[in-house]
């Protein structure tokens, strides 16, 4: 990728965010991005479909981003409570990403995205866990469950207090 693509991307990036910041993704124009880009339409299409594309991109980059804090992905099966950690680490590392990225209606698509990626990295180190009905449902409620109660209980307890509380729950799936 030479510089003057790199700098249009980079563009549109911060243009993005600047305006996802502002708006609900389904309100942001092309019109509107490429205005704020200085770029073309034209140069928008060379690099995305639409602003779901481009919106998609970044998320899994957010994604990976949180995960790069998980040094074993075989640790949600053998050490949860250490993976957890780590991830909820990664997670507070990308926050603002995470609230720009993930707000109103892509909210339940970094769970979600999450719980793929993490899935795709196990399996194929244990490709024997992919039909494994007790470690899909425990990954899934471990991601599931630690996510939707940060969000819901943070606020009112603080911090420490919800992680403390995961950390035990988690401990329950040790093995």
């Amino acid at each position: 990728m030479d510089l003057r693509e790199k700098k249009t991307l980079r563009s549109i990036y911060n243009s993005f965010l600047e305006i996802r910041s502002k708006k609900a993704l389904e309100r942001i124009t092309i019109k509107e991005l490429c205005e704020s880009a200085e770029i073309s339409k034209a140069t928008f299409y060379l690099h995305y479909r639409d602003v779901y594309d481009l919106s998609d991109t970044l998320q899994k980059d957010v994604v990976k981003e949180i995960l790069s804090h998980v040094s074993d992905a075989n640790d949600m099966i053998y050490d949860p409570t250490k993976s957890s950690k780590e991830m909820i680490e990664g997670f507070y590392a990308s926050r603002s990403m995470v609230n720009i990225l993930f707000s109103g209606s892509q909210f339940s698509k970094l769970p979600e995205m999450l719980e793929a990626e993490i899935k795709e990295i196990l399996f194929k180190k244990h490709p024997e866990l992919k039909s494994d009905i007790y470690a899909n449902v425990r990954l899934t409620y471990q991601l599931m469950g630690s996510f939707y109660a940060f969000y819901k209980y943070e606020n009112e307890f603080g911090y420490k207090a919800v992680f403390d509380s995961v950390q035990k729950i988690t401990k329950l799936f040790n093995i």
